[in-house]
């Protein structure tokens, strides 16, 4: 059986991670550069309006009393000093399609077409999306055939409801629930949605699915149609 390509993910086409890549980038809420930063620090911008307390009388309306003041100052969440998982490696779990397998930091290369893992065992976390535990979209990648049955070659047999968990070498255990499974066409543009920032706490799968074809490719040999896409969210 021929490797499967999963080098361009989402797209045959070079433009669209290469000339293409920072409109690209920018149209998922710029995850390269600045994706973590909070837009209250966004250099430039404008400060509050000062408010003119006038008089006496009026600077006790507004400002806030001492009492106001204190329960203002207390903290809603416990800050998190940084990734769950930490630095360390951390491995991925999904016992409804007996995966168990390392996962390993992936970027883009010097064309700016994402990298993709030389072994097919490997789980692929791509530096360009959160990272797990962060608050927002992780994004991996893995091999569905690599001469044989690879690490995510179930992928497609995900449900909604089976559970994926990250296990952290620090001892931190991630759980997220699935919550949607779908192919798309990666020709599409509109598929490249699926790597953009989210507000919830969430992880993407992507592996290749459909029907696989030959090309000159050196590497992969050819590409499948389409690309599986699970979908999972945080519940611990």
């Amino acid at each position: 059986m021929k490797q499967p390509s999963l080098r361009t993910l989402f797209t045959r086409r070079r433009a669209v991670f290469g000339v293409g890549t920072l409109a690209f980038l920018s149209g998922l809420f710029v995850l390269v550069v600045g994706a973590w930063s909070a837009l209250d620090n966004e250099p430039g911008r404008e400060p509050p309006p000062l408010v003119d307390l006038g008089s006496e009388a009026e600077a006790a309306r507004v400002l806030p009393s001492p009492v106001t003041a204190s329960a203002t100052l207390q903290p809603t969440a416990t800050p998190q000093s940084g990734p769950p998982l930490g630095d360390a490696g951390y491995r991925m779990a999904i016992e409804s399609i007996g995966v168990e397998a390392g996962v390993y930091t992936y970027g883009l290369d010097e064309n700016a077409i994402p990298q993709v893992p030389t072994n097919p065992w490997e789980v692929a976390w791509y530096n360009f999306s959160s990272q797990p535990g962060t608050g927002s979209n992780a994004v991996f990648a893995g091999h569905v055939t690599w001469n044989g049955p690879a690490v995510f070659y179930d992928l497609q047999a995900l449900q909604p409801g089976d559970i994926v968990r990250l296990l952290g070498a620090n001892g931190v255990e991630l759980t997220y629930r699935v919550s949607d499974n779908f192919s798309v066409d990666p020709n599409d543009p509109d598929s490249l949605k699926v790597m953009q920032a989210t507000e919830q706490d969430v992880i993407t799968l992507i592996t290749c699915g459909g029907t696989f074809f030959e090309t000159d490719d050196p590497v992969s040999g050819g590409d499948y149609t389409l690309r599986v896409i699970g979908r999972a969210e945080r519940v611990s």
